[in-house]
């Protein structure tokens, strides 16, 4: 297999691996190509540079010269006259990563000892004997902002000092209470009436209720509604250019909802577009939000089914309400303060809506999914956790349906994933002959994808995975895969054994989507399984990463 690593600082290794179904005389896993990520365009966002000049530096009334500040034009012609200068550029590298570029200026031959205090109690020292470039990296333990004081020394004290502030790349998040921020419907968070095809309606997320400014990314339910045509919601920063990712597919008729995490621009506002032929309702509720302030971080665990109503309960019944227990169950601590969930409805006795909370409260006005009688449908929640340790379910149907729980991770205060997003980028299209996975992926096969050479500073990605020209039912399961990249290369990998989990559902000519929040698991590589008999083609757009470091 070929595969570049296009980013060190993000650790994506772009190639990708269609394996065939594990039948006998099958054949076995084989390697392929994937497009590159552009990282110069994912890292945009977030890397940039912040400067301090060397004219900013300041001296000390004993070893300052005129007005405290450097002489420039003195320097220029090597007087003697001339102070010290050290001037400062940052930028980020990961989450909590920070490059820091210095450059001193001083008479040739001048001793100097360069003190870099990152603001965190930490520093670091090193020597400059005249004019000097270098350059020095740190990661804070907690992200948030810090102030970089850089120290120039010699034997008769303190001869300068310049200083930069900082914030780091990465965001942790807080939890929301669920709360409807859009509905063209009835005119919330936007002029009522349905968004026209082709054209966008845009939702303020900072400042919105008790949303603080300075959100950096957000976690949205967006629903798609009174859909009269086939078409896709895409969801991105307003003023930005829309990226060609969907968030959310429909059909004629649908009521299609899927979890988003999307960046938020600095007037804190994100926008919705339709990219259907005819006019549709788009409703966009929030569950929580990602700021460069500490937080909780995100911890990534194996799928773990934590409730299925079909062993012993028994259905939810109509307008009723179960609770799953979630603290102190299969790794998740005490101090969780939400959860990121997989929730399936399956066997469904009339259409309805389902709605995830926090316990300890009245259900809110929002759903997670909608459905049909009969139907069976999936979709991602990341929902605070009450008090009590617990969360709540609550089916808007007037008749029963099962419901299926499974767990993914937990954000918590010790938790050290902070999300750095992207601007969305397709990593798969097994639909373009271009795509080095071209053709559709066979009953009960998987796609392995290596994400990660950077395990343990990735944790987990968001991605979007969709399913489309599906030739029979079936279900698809994201989950870490047990073989390293080495042994796919030399063909010593394993059958992996996909987990009891579903990541999406669909019928038989469905297009459905799903948010996956990946966990890397010990190799970086993420399995994509078609669970279902018949083929499937295969979508997966990445919109960020968390990262520990």
């Amino acid at each position: 297999m070929s595969a570049a690593v296009v980013a060190a600082s993000v650790g994506l290794i772009p190639g990708v691996a269609q394996a065939a179904p594990g039948t006998p005389g099958a054949a076995g896993p084989h390697g392929l190509s994937a497009p590159d990520v552009d990282l110069n365009k994912v890292a945009a966002s977030n890397f940039t540079t912040v400067k301090s000049p060397a004219e900013r530096t300041v001296h000390t009334p004993s070893a300052a010269k005129g007005n405290g500040k450097a002489d420039a034009s003195a320097q220029a012609e090597g007087s003697a006259a001339a102070e010290p200068t050290v001037g400062l550029a940052a930028k980020g590298t990961s989450a909590r990563g920070i490059s820091l570029d210095l450059a001193v200026t001083s008479d040739p031959g001048t001793a100097l000892s360069v003190n870099v205090a990152w603001g965190d109690g930490t520093s670091v020292t090193y020597g400059a004997n005249g004019p000097t470039n270098s350059t020095e990296t740190h990661s804070y333990a907690e992200i948030g902002s810090y102030t970089i004081k850089v120290t120039l020394s010699d034997g008769t004290g303190v001869r300068g000092v310049n200083e930069l502030a900082v914030v780091t790349p990465g965001s942790d998040f807080t939890p929301y209470a669920p709360t409807r921020l859009l509905d063209t419907r009835n005119g919330t968070g936007a002029p009522q009436g349905k968004v026209a095809p082709y054209a966008t309606t845009r939702v303020k997320i900072s400042g919105n209720g008790a949303i603080p400014a300075g959100v950096t990314a957000v976690v949205l339910n967006v629903t798609a509604t009174n859909t009269t045509s086939g078409g896709h919601v895409t969801v991105f920063p307003e003023g930005s250019d829309r990226p060609t990712t969907s968030n959310v597919n429909f059909s004629a008729g649908q009521t299609v909802p899927n979890l988003v995490i999307v960046p938020v621009n600095k007037n804190g506002y994100v926008d919705l577009y339709n990219g259907g032929w005819e006019p549709v309702d788009l409703i966009a509720d929030i569950t929580g939000y990602f700021t460069r302030t500490s937080s909780s971080g995100y911890t990534p665990l194996s799928p773990s089914r934590f409730l299925d109503t079909r062993e012993g309960q028994g259905q939810v019944a109509g307008q009723g309400t179960t609770g799953v227990p979630i603290t102190g169950r299969n790794g998740i601590p005490y101090n969780a303060t939400a959860v990121a969930l997989n929730v399936t409805i399956t066997n469904p006795r009339e259409d309805g809506h389902l709605t995830v909370y926090p316990s300890g409260g009245a259900a809110p006005s929002t759903s997670n999914l909608n459905f049909r009688g009969g139907q069976t449908v999936a979709n991602s929640v990341i929902v605070p956790i009450g008090a009590d340790g617990s969360i709540k379910i609550r089916n808007g149907a007037w008749k029963g349906t099962d419901v299926i729980v499974d767990v993914v991770g937990y954000y918590s205060k010790d938790s050290q994933g902070a999300y750095l997003p992207f601007l969305p980028e397709r990593l798969l299209d097994t639909r373009d002959p271009a795509d080095s996975v071209y053709g559709p992926l066979g009953g009960q096969g998987y796609i392995y994808m290596p994400l990660s050479s950077s395990r343990p500073q990735n944790t987990a990605y968001v991605l979007n995975t969709t399913v489309t020209n599906t030739r029979g039912d079936g279900y698809l399961t994201v989950s870490p895969d047990p073989n390293s990249l080495a042994a796919y290369d030399n063909n010593w990998a394993t059958w992996p054994t996909p987990p009891n989990s579903s990541n999406l559902n669909w019928k038989r000519g469905d297009t459905v989507p799903n948010l996956v929040q990946a966990g890397m698991g010990y190799n970086g590589i993420v399995d994509v399984w078609n669970r279902g008999w018949d083929d499937i083609d295969l979508v997966v757009d990445i919109f960020g990463v968390y990262q520990t470091n």
